[in-house]
């Protein structure tokens, strides 16, 4: 349905007198999700860092390794601050160093090292870090933090009259770092080789090294490595600096991943001189000029936290992975001219985080599209979840939803031939051994899995959970993906591939179990499979064929086809009927990606009021603006995103069509604006924690009656108005989705 949208004058919503002394940065809360708690544990860190920054910087409560992240809210001690690349809880580190400030006698090991604190001396933001560090008999340390891009800068003051020492890191045992001191330069120089997911496959890479570059202001009275004459590295490796007692020392760490003379080059760029203020008030501008693009009107000051907050973990990932027009390749272990990203956790973010970052970020989606196209060049296929290469986490190839939004959307600046030849070997080229393998969750040592059991899928049109693992899920998320290549082949004029791959993308409907009333894997002679979590006593695997979930969890899950399985079902009461069900017995999991889209489900089935009232409780129950308020890992920003979208009234559903599905918005102003540098608000007269029911709507002076708004629409700015009520209305109610025809 197309609407001409009014040309509007758009006033942003007075704030409160309180809000106004504030800027955007001073209600972040990088706390937040740092805590496990009864809402939750989000897996979080308090990272110093510009938003996608190479580097992150962040206090050391604990050693980092896959499932454990270096900051923990509830930890005692802290042992450093360390500069890290791990974007996820469940993902490891790589190429990280570590700081660490001391007095006393030399101790290198963590903990030995450690150093207590208390959070009523802790000031954490996205530009700057501080807090009190007890250091023995000799008093407090005061640590304070900010960054660049690719560099951190610390300030230390140390107890009067005691020695300085500053500890840099490079690995830990077993590791074969590498650090030197140079007195001269007042330098210590290194690298750290390590790859926490290195396992996870087949590529070796030996040119991999995180390189770093740590100067300080003034000369040390001495300068010494330590571990570097283990040669089985046993030990950990570093080197450290000492001062005559002195109060205060200032250190700056360049990182890179292609040279050491390039962390030197990113200091020189980055941090010119050695003025802590200014690097900090930098980097706070950089935060508010991307924070200040959401603005809010008639909210509490907690709220404010919450939504800014949500930016800040949206807008970490993905990180940049290039360095002043190069950068290295972790695909073919080579360094190349161009831009890069990494870090795209895509199973999680291909659903709302991506979408988010093309009203928040659009300028960064050509470079983030194109680095997933050079690493399709340099390694032979798009990544899953690059960190920084291959690591086959989670299943189906869901670049093909980013580059199919991005081609949605009218994003230009980047290769569509390429990103055709890249999208079509996922949807036609089944990854090697694909037959003899069961391509097991996390599998070590396998080759790029990219839709695993493609080679069943061609050929069944779906994938047998007898052959290969997950084989439901995979179905149906390979359906998904299959819609997503047809309309990228649609909008490149290949009439022949679109038809083919539209018609492939149905494949969903042959999982559809009507006896169950749910989704349903089967074997590959065509027999149900068990529906619940049952196990192959021979193999100890689960042969119901689902990804951490179950039927429940999967039903709804092609975004594209809910009309077909409205229809399956026998109609729209039958279908919401069975969301009720999913929702009354404890099926949706918010904390898991799969269940995100579930709330707004309703719209498609003419009980928009369900939606309304079930995004708002989620919304309710699920965040909170303290330590514990995040329900599951952010997964580099999708459960963040997830409430951002929720917050405005609208969640992309089918993220690569361009449509939203409208929800109920939280507040009663909230505007955004957007990178063609126009502003769509969202207002909702009469919002209150009751009044979740939407009465009215209209966009842009025009009466809205149907529950969807599209990417054109909020690209053309304007006012999006509703009116909210105690009780449900039959606003939106008339409206279905279009069923898929296939020619």
């Amino acid at each position: 349905m197309k609407r001409i949208a009014a040309l509007a004058v758009v006033a942003i919503g007075t704030l409160s007198a309180a809000a106004a002394e504030k800027d955007a940065v001073a209600y972040v809360n990088p706390l937040v999700g740092t805590q496990k708690s009864a809402i939750g544990y989000g897996g979080t860190m308090p990272f110093v860092t510009p938003p996608f920054g190479m580097t992150n910087w962040t206090p050391q409560t604990r050693q980092n390794k896959i499932s454990v992240v270096s900051y923990n809210y509830d930890d005692p001690t802290i042992s450093g601050f360390i500069g890290t690349h791990q974007p996820a809880i469940w993902m490891g580190d790589y190429g990280y160093v570590t700081v660490i400030p001391q007095t006393g006698e030399l101790r290198t090991e963590p903990e030995a090292r450690k150093m207590a604190y208390s959070h009523g001396t802790e000031t954490a933001r996205p530009d700057y870090y501080r807090v009190s560090l007890g250091s023995g008999g000799d008093g407090k340390i005061l640590a304070e933090m900010t960054a660049t891009k690719r560099c951190g800068m610390f300030r230390f003051t140390f107890p009067k009259g005691a020695q300085a020492r500053v500890i840099i890191e490079a690995s830990r045992p077993g590791i074969a770092g590498s650090a030197s001191v140079n007195s001269e330069t007042h330098e210590i120089t290194g690298y750290n080789p390590h790859r926490m997911d290195a396992h996870l496959g087949l590529l070796a890479l030996p040119n991999f090294k995180g390189y770093f570059v740590v100067e300080f202001e003034h000369a040390p009275v001495n300068m010494k490595t330590y571990g570097m004459e283990d040669a089985k590295a046993a030990s950990s490796r570093g080197a450290y600096a000492e001062f005559e007692p002195k109060q205060v020392v200032l250190v700056r760490v360049g990182t890179s991943f292609i040279s050491i003379e390039q962390a030197r080059e990113n200091l020189k760029r980055e941090m010119p001189d050695w003025n802590f203020d200014a690097v900090q008030a930098k980097l706070r501008q950089q935060w508010n000029e991307k924070l200040s693009r959401v603005q809010l009107g008639g909210v509490r000051d907690r709220d404010r936290t919450l939504i800014y907050t949500a930016m800040y973990h949206a807008l970490l990932y993905p990180r940049m992975f290039s360095e002043y027009g190069r950068y290295y390749s972790a695909f073919d272990d080579r360094i190349h001219e161009g831009e890069s990203y990494t870090a795209y956790s895509i199973w999680d973010t291909f659903r709302a985080e991506n979408s988010m970052l093309t009203l928040l970020a659009p300028e960064r989606v050509d470079g983030m599209i194109t680095a997933l196209l050079q690493n399709f060049k340099e390694g032979g296929w798009m990544p899953k979840w690059p960190n920084p290469s291959y690591t086959n986490i989670m299943i189906a190839t869901h670049a093909d939803s980013l580059v199919a939004e991005a081609v949605r959307k009218g994003f230009h600046g980047f290769d569509r031939d390429l990103a055709w030849q890249a999208v079509y070997k996922d949807a036609m080229t089944p990854p090697d051994g694909d037959t003899t393998r069961r391509w097991l969750d996390r599998e070590e040592h396998t080759p790029y899995e990219a839709r695993a059991g493609l080679t069943y899928y061609k050929q069944l049109g779906f994938i047998p959970t007898d052959k290969t693992d997950e084989a439901a899920s995979r179905t149906l998320e390979d359906s998904y993906d299959d819609w997503c290549v047809a309309q990228i082949a649609k909008a490149l004029g290949k009439t022949d591939e679109y038809r083919f791959f539209l018609k492939r993308s149905l494949n969903d409907r042959k999982l559809y179990n009507p006896a169950l009333g749910l989704m349903n894997g089967k074997t590959s002679d065509g027999k149900w499979a068990p529906i619940g979590g049952e196990k192959d006593d021979d193999r100890n695997r689960s042969v119901s064929g689902w990804t951490e979930g179950d039927a429940w969890v999967y039903t709804w899950s092609p975004f594209h086809d809910q009309a077909g399985l409205l229809e399956l079902m026998g109609g729209a009461e039958k279908y919401s009927s069975k969301l009720d069900q999913h929702f009354s017995g404890g099926h949706n999991v918010h904390s898991n990606e799969p269940s995100h889209h579930y709330g707004y489900l309703y719209d498609f089935a003419g009980q928009p009021w369900k939606t309304q009232a079930k995004v708002r409780e989620i919304a309710a129950k699920e965040y909170d603006a303290t330590p514990g308020g995040l329900d599951g890992d952010d997964d580099c920003g999708q459960m963040s995103a997830w409430l951002l979208f929720t917050a405005l009234g609208f969640y992309p559903v089918n993220p690569a069509s361009g449509e939203y599905m409208i929800g109920s918005p939280m507040f009663e102003q909230m505007s955004l604006t957007l990178g063609n540098g126009k502003t769509f608000r969202v207002e909702a007269s009469g919002n209150s924690e009751k009044n979740v029911y939407i009465q009215s709507a209209t966009l842009n002076g025009k009466e809205l009656t149907i529950p969807v708004i599209t990417w054109e629409e909020i690209q053309t700015g304007g006012v999006l108005h509703f009116v909210m009520g105690a009780k449900p209305s039959e606003w939106g109610s008339a409206w279905r989705p279009t069923p898929i025809a296939v020619n």
